[in-house]
């Protein structure tokens, strides 16, 4: 499917290193005490590299090494603004999960009179979902092994919504292996979206942050909502999964038309032959159950790490799947 447009209310952080080889000055730390911070230039530990590795919504990823290890991460070059502070500051709270990239060291630094948060985090090498899955063409991918990708995405977002976090940006883009081959652990990266749905939150989530094919259908309109969108988005991630194809989609290649979003507020969509033939019953259930365009229907995380498609994955039919082909 390739990468889809990311859209969001409000004003756009752009970038401000042009030059990653500009000499960074050091400034007073002011995040949260709980989260360590460093207030020297971050190109005394590291060495940075030109190569990008990915672009979130906030800011660029480049590759980066410790200078006295040689050992490489991932640098995330961020404008210091509120927004981008309770990015970092929820991400690194989350980070120690298995299921979500971990934060290493985070740097507060000016680069020509622009104050800038730089984020050191593990460099995933094994790449994207669904790039995964494509390369596979030529040898089959299971319903359990979807049932297996799906448990360990679900292990990272109940982490998150039990310490009332929000993703909100739930996508295969944003789902990337450690490592190639076998041994490669799935992550959730990317908090651009991420918020407090607790007692802390400043205020209610109500702001149309959303990627389209993933998008809730209470997120697209003036609503109020809550960490449930985040149920909406796994559901729309295993239907892909299982069959190469989104439930919803633009039929003019738009990121969202009238047609799609009326399809998604409405809960349109179907099974179709012959790519879910073969798909069992209690995933089909799973999708339903998270897929309800009524916030307060559809399943919890808990409700799903209890269901036993997800519980018992290793039970699952190894039926092999149409997605590799029709993903390619």
């Amino acid at each position: 499917m390739g990468n889809v447009e990311t859209t969001r209310g409000g004003a756009e952080n752009s970038n401000p290193l042009s030059n990653q080889n500009l000499p960074p000055k050091a400034h007073s730390s002011t995040l949260q005490s709980t989260m360590p911070v460093h207030s020297h230039p971050v190109t005394q530990d590291y060495k940075i590299s030109r190569q990008v590795l990915g672009v979130g919504i906030n800011g660029k990823v480049v590759e980066c090494h410790n200078r006295k290890t040689g050992t490489k991460f991932a640098l995330k070059v961020l404008r210091d603004v509120p927004k981008a502070r309770r990015e970092v500051e929820l991400h690194y709270m989350a980070s120690e999960h298995r299921h979500i990239v971990k934060i290493f060291d985070v740097y507060e630094n000016t680069y020509n009179g622009v104050k800038c948060l730089l984020v050191v985090m593990e460099c995933m090498e094994g790449g994207e979902l669904f790039s995964r899955i494509q390369e596979r063409a030529q040898s089959a991918f299971t319903e359990r092994e979807g049932a297996e990708i799906m448990y360990d995405i679900c292990c990272a977002v109940q982490y998150l919504h039990r310490m009332n976090i929000a993703h909100r940006d739930i996508k295969p883009e944003n789902l990337l292996y450690s490592t190639k081959g076998s041994s490669g652990v799935l992550k959730l990266t990317d908090f651009g979206f991420a918020k407090r749905t607790d007692a802390t939150a400043i205020r209610p989530l109500e702001t149309p942050c959303y990627t389209p094919y993933y998008a809730a259908p209470e997120v697209l309109g003036p609503e109020k909502y809550d960490k449930s969108c985040d149920m909406w988005s796994i559901g729309v991630v295993m239907y892909i999964l299982l069959c190469g194809f989104p439930p919803f989609y633009s039929a003019h290649g738009l990121p969202m038309s009238p047609g799609m979003k009326t399809r998604i507020r409405s809960g349109q969509y179907v099974f179709p032959s012959p790519e879910w033939d073969r798909v069992s019953e209690a995933a089909k259930d799973v999708i339903r159950g998270l897929l309800k365009t009524d916030p307060s229907e559809r399943l919890t995380i808990d409700q799903v790490m209890a269901h036993k498609w997800i519980t018992h994955y290793m039970k699952v039919p190894e039926t092999p799947l149409f997605t590799p082909a029709v993903l390619n």
